[in-house]
């Protein structure tokens, strides 16, 4: 008898349920010896074909060898392999059997599972409850395998056993349901606030015996399902005669707050084992033709949207005037591509809620009407989405609130575009205040961003995206405070404390018009390795970068940067715009102590001080 040696694994391996006898650690010579190698089959349906094979990695493993009469085999060794996806065997005698395998992915306990033992292929060996009235959470997957052991006879009568090596395909016993939506405008997909399914009677099988014969049936009753996008859930194959019939409710809501509610009935009559079967609900929405751009938080997500003046941004980039700059009483900046994309480029360090969109096409109609409503436009913001309205032909509707049927427009159709915002936003509110904007860029004077110093240039150096995001929150509220009546106010009750270099009053009226006139201002970051804290003079602005950090509630800081501002206003030293009152006591105080007041009413939308691409 030719010797076989027993192959030693070096982790802990499973004894399983029909194969309870220890393997001791020394071969048998006198018995063959047997090995299975387990794949997976793959869904043998339309949507995922058996082309490919997987070793079985399961969670619980159940194995039997019955003989030709279906009775377990007794007296026999073997042991599971999880890490090789393999069952030895041992002790088997000269015959015909079958291999039955029953493997679980995922935790039967969950659906109420037993897995009996078995005597004969005939009796149950996997069980569920009846009133079990919901989908699996495990996966179950079946085989039983044939195979024979011969013994070879040679010189001196048997000498040789034949090794069996087998692959055993086991296939899932469970049915695949997908749930899918087919959606004829993506705005209402991804305005989708639930949907859930309800279910009529229903019979499933409940049972699997080791031959594979499937018994039982359920009470009838599966309850209801809450459906996620992709939805896909497991069941037992239905019995003879069932159908799997039920109500589809899908809710979802619209840009102007009303809530739609739609029902589909369906139904399916098949449910095999190892098959996806998919039920696909076509949705018909009031909305399908709409042309305005509902941007949900999902669907702005979705588009994976870049933002502006971010970390990573070259500088090449954020200090080419011609693209990045901004009116700080147009801070959301909202124009039609050569494309036909919608573009919302939006400076601000704070989110915008609930903003509307409305644009006046000469093409289209003298009347603005609503083109894209947005959920939440985030801080800098760089949106671009291709509009409907170069799509397909749109309803709109318009500020009289007509509704018009507008055909699909050509790209250069949207030249001339018009937009306003409406939002019902507090913040909003307040960037709608600012009447006197001044326009806003930024240089680098000389110096490096990309130097650990900044690369000192004189009194400069390399300003970086953390300092530019700073500014727009600065000069946003420096913009809106000039407006503010109770600025005015302060001013006049402080008329005596406004002097030019040659100490001549200075009405205040002029100095209101100084601080609306229209500027623009070529923003830096001040090297201070000179005693240099600040630079300002005509369009030229900058600020050490602790500045521009504490202008929120430093009030020496605040100083600094009305110091320079007096500077661009065209004073100097002796007045009293720099050195002193309207700077250093009226303006930066004020600035200080109203700063809840202001749009951007907290450091902590940027929290530029624990930034790691500041300046150590």
């Amino acid at each position: 008898m030719k010797k076989i040696t027993l192959i030693t694994f070096l982790c802990s391996l499973l004894l399983m349920a029909c194969s309870r006898e220890e393997w001791d650690n020394v071969t048998n010579t006198d018995k063959p010896e047997a090995v299975f190698k387990l794949y997976d089959v793959g869904y043998n349906d339309v949507l995922s074909r058996a082309s490919t094979l997987d070793e079985s990695r399961y969670d619980r493993l159940e194995y039997c060898i019955v003989d030709e009469n279906g009775n377990r085999v007794q007296n026999t060794k073997s042991k599971y392999n999880p890490l090789t996806a393999e069952i030895y065997v041992e002790g088997l005698h000269e015959g015909n059997y079958r291999l039955l395998v029953l493997g679980v992915k995922g935790d039967e306990s969950q659906d109420g599972a037993t897995i009996h033992d078995l005597n004969n292929a005939d009796e149950t060996w996997l069980e569920f409850p009846a009133d079990l009235q919901k989908p699996l959470d495990a996966e179950y997957f079946y085989s039983q395998t044939p195979f024979a052991v011969t013994v070879q006879e040679g010189e001196g009568g048997k000498q040789e056993v034949a090794a069996i090596r087998q692959d055993v395909k086991q296939q899932r016993i469970i049915s695949r349901i997908d749930f899918d939506f087919a959606y004829n405008n993506p705005y209402v997909r991804t305005a989708v606030t639930s949907k859930d399914v309800s279910f009529n009677q229903v019979y499933f099988y409940t049972s699997l015996s080791g031959n594979g014969d499937m018994a039982g049936e359920s009470d009838g009753t599966l309850q209801g399902l809450l459906l996620g996008e992709n939805a896909s859930y497991n069941f037992m194959p239905l019995t003879k005669g069932s159908v799997l019939t039920g109500e589809i409710n899908i809710r979802t809501r619209n840009y102007r707050g009303k809530d739609v509610n739609q029902v589909y009935a369906f139904s399916q009559k098949e449910m095999e084992p190892n098959h996806i079967h998919q039920i696909e609900t076509k949705v018909n929405h009031p909305d399908d033709k709409s042309v305005v751009m509902f941007l949900t938080t999902s669907a702005y997500a979705e588009g994976k949207h870049t933002k502006i003046l971010q970390d990573d941004e070259p500088k090449e980039v954020y200090t080419d005037p011609s693209q990045r700059k901004f009116n700080t009483a147009q801070p959301l900046q909202l124009s039609f591509t050569d494309e036909g994309q919608l573009h919302a480029r939006f400076y601000s360090p704070r989110n915008l809620g609930s903003a509307l969109i409305k644009v006046r096409i000469p093409a289209v109609s003298d009347e603005y009407f609503d083109v894209a409503y947005f959920d939440t436009i985030p801080g800098f913001a760089d949106f671009y989405e291709t509009s409907p309205l170069v799509q397909r032909s749109s309803m709109c509707r318009t500020e009289s609130g007509r509704q018009i049927e507008v055909p699909q427009l050509q790209a250069s159709e949207l030249a001339g575009a018009e937009f306003k915002v409406e939002s019902t936003d507090p913040y909003w509110a307040k960037l709608i205040k600012i009447e006197h904007g001044w326009d806003i860029y930024w240089g680098l004077y000389g110096g490096d961003p990309e130097r650990e110093d900044g690369g000192p240039a004189g009194n400069w150096m390399g300003i970086r995206p953390v300092h530019c995001r700073e500014s727009v929150a600065m000069f946003l509220n420096f913009t809106y405070m000039v407006d503010m009546p109770e600025h005015e106010q302060i001013l006049r009750e402080n008329a005596d404390q406004l002097y030019d270099d040659n100490k001549n009053p200075i009405q205040v009226e002029k100095v209101l018009s100084q601080m609306r006139q229209k500027r623009t201002l070529k923003v830096g970051l001040v090297y201070p390795g000179n005693g240099v804290l600040g630079l300002g003079g005509g369009s030229t602005f900058g600020a050490y970068q602790q500045a521009w950090f504490e202008h929120y509630w430093n009030t020496y800081s605040c100083s600094i940067m009305f110091h320079e501002l007096g500077h661009v206003m065209g004073y100097g030293h002796s007045s009293s715009f720099t050195y002193g009152p309207w700077a250093e006591k009226l303006m930066n105080n004020f600035y200080v102590q109203n700063l809840s007041r202001f749009p951007i009413d907290s450091p902590n939308y940027l929290n530029s001080k624990t930034n790691p691409h500041r300046y150590k």
